[in-house]
């Protein structure tokens, strides 16, 4: 009997990244990495006219794994984007005026007897014998006490549990993968894409005419063009998701301001009247902006809330932004593929943008093509994307249908807004005895979850009753020894400054 033969197209031989910026160079990095130069054509396609968002300074772990894939050193790619250490995010007033939690990487405390270190903590603080989760936390610790690190190497100390993301410059990020894609044999053309010209019969991308004359042809495009979708929407008219049902904020003003005096380990997310505030610590100035929805505040009263309240002097006048949150219904479509904000936009409220990127990068990688486009991967590839999509809209949704921010329009209806039923099982099985399970690759880890959960004032009525067969006074005792270990570990470490000039300073020149 004669074996089946799987049907094999030739590979791919060109591969055309329509736009630059953040999405662009992290693509054109990742495919000069993983593919042979003298087998592919990789051409990355922008223009010095066309600005990029850069909105997007503040990241969440998984970058580190990027970098790492790519083997960049940390302390090369802190140093050439003027990086400093991201520990989390403070919320303040997300409940109420005057009142702030924070969300850290690394763990709260440590687990017991295969249980969640939560489920213990909610009975003793239930009991007045526990303070705030995040006391328990070493990276939320070494946070608001200004202090850096690297983790301990000793896996029983609660300094190990220290997790860090970065806050960088964005436009330098680009510019540092550029290079590395160069020296990759990556090939930059500069231009505006004027017109695409498509196969009458396929309805495949074959050839990007720029406004000095030139021709790109390609076999995979990839539709870097940020809002504008160039490609994926203007020539493959792929529809959108509309989300802002759910996240209603539609505008945002950026403008750096002087560096701080102290730099916070931590972006600060700051409510306000119809949305909320960034602040983003860089080495060598510090990113701001305020994120609203223009149906519920003006773009004058917006400008003049992020200026009064900056916290360094601004370097220019903001920015203007607008953008609809939601995602393209397929982000795959033919040869062509939307990566970025090409591909959609949920807002930078735990800064996310860089690491949708990365995924589809991911995935990419993982279901990479050859002449041939199998539909089968490709739908795969969109069910996976709506997938990563989904479960940060929903962790986003969360921030503000549990706030307690009373009497204000904005706030008021996103209070009382209905949910996606994904997230409602969530908060449901939370408010019970504060069961969370993490499935189907959800980005946010436990710790995520319950920080907000508990951050937010959604405090569960009760326990996991296996709890009770650990005697109370050890529970209390393994607590207390928790913080002191802290106590007495996070004031030795460097103050957050002092460890970056040590470890990845920036290049005074520049």
């Amino acid at each position: 009997m004669k074996a089946d033969v799987m049907s094999i197209k030739s590979p791919i031989k060109s591969v055309v990244i329509a736009g630059g910026g953040t999405a662009g160079w992290m693509a054109a990095a990742a495919l000069s990495r993983m593919l042979d130069s003298s087998e592919v054509d990789i051409t990355l396609v922008e223009s010095e006219a066309i600005g990029t968002v850069g909105v997007g300074e503040a990241t969440i772990p998984n970058i580190a794994t990027f970098n790492k894939m790519l083997g960049i050193e940390e302390r090369d790619f802190m140093a050439n984007t003027h990086a400093t250490i991201k520990y989390g995010i403070e919320f303040v007033g997300w409940t109420k005026d005057g009142e702030s939690y924070f969300h850290p990487f690394g763990t709260h405390g440590r687990d017991m007897m295969g249980m969640s270190f939560h489920q213990f903590w909610r009975k003793m603080h239930a009991l007045g014998k526990a303070s705030r989760i995040e006391t328990y936390s070493a990276t939320a610790m070494a946070a608001k006490q200004g202090k850096a690190c690297l983790p301990s190497r000793d896996r029983n100390s609660l300094m190990s549990t220290l997790a860090h993301a970065y806050q960088f410059d964005a436009g330098r990020y680009a510019a540092f993968l550029r290079k590395y894609s160069e020296n990759n044999g990556v090939t930059r053309v500069e231009g505006k894409i004027t017109n695409v010209d498509v196969n009458s019969e396929s309805g495949f991308i074959e050839t990007l005419l720029l406004d000095n004359g030139k021709t790109l042809s390609g076999e995979f495009f990839i539709d870097c063009t940020g809002f504008r979708a160039l490609l994926t929407e203007k020539v493959m008219e792929t529809s959108f998701r509309d989300w802002s049902h759910w996240l209603p904020c539609n505008s945002a003003l950026a403008v750096g301001s002087e560096k701080l005096p102290d730099s916070p380990p931590y972006t600060r997310a700051t409510a306000r009247e119809a949305g909320w505030q960034w602040q983003i610590p860089l080495q060598h100035r510090t990113g701001n902006g305020h994120v609203y929805c223009s149906d519920f505040m003006s773009d004058q009263l917006a400008d003049e809330i992020l200026l009064k309240t900056l916290a360094s002097a601004p370097l220019a006048s903001p920015k203007q932004l607008r953008f609809t949150t939601g995602q393209r219904e397929k982000m795959w479509t033919k040869n062509c593929l939307a990566l970025g904000l090409s591909g959609g936009f949920l807002e930078p409220l735990e800064s996310t943008s860089i690491y949708l990127i990365q995924a589809g990068i991911s995935r990419l990688l993982a279901l990479f093509p050859d002449t041939g486009f199998n539909a089968t991967e490709i739908d795969e590839y969109n069910k996976l994307m709506d997938l990563e999509f989904a479960q940060v809209r929903d962790f986003l949704i969360l921030h503000y249908v549990a706030n307690e921010r009373r009497g204000e329009p904005f706030w008021d209806y996103v209070r009382n807004m209905s949910i996606p039923d994904s997230l409602k099982r969530k908060i449901d099985l939370f408010k019970g005895r504060g069961r969370y399970f993490r499935y189907d690759g959800d980005l946010f880890t436990e710790t995520s979850w319950i920080a907000v959960f508990l951050g937010q004032n959604i405090v569960p009525e009760g326990y996991n009753p296996l709890v009770d067969s650990l005697p109370e006074k050890e529970v209390e005792n393994r607590l207390n020894a928790m913080r002191a270990e802290l106590a007495q570990a996070v004031p030795q470490m460097p103050e957050h400054d002092v460890f970056l000039s040590r470890y990845c300073p920036a290049p005074k020149s520049e």
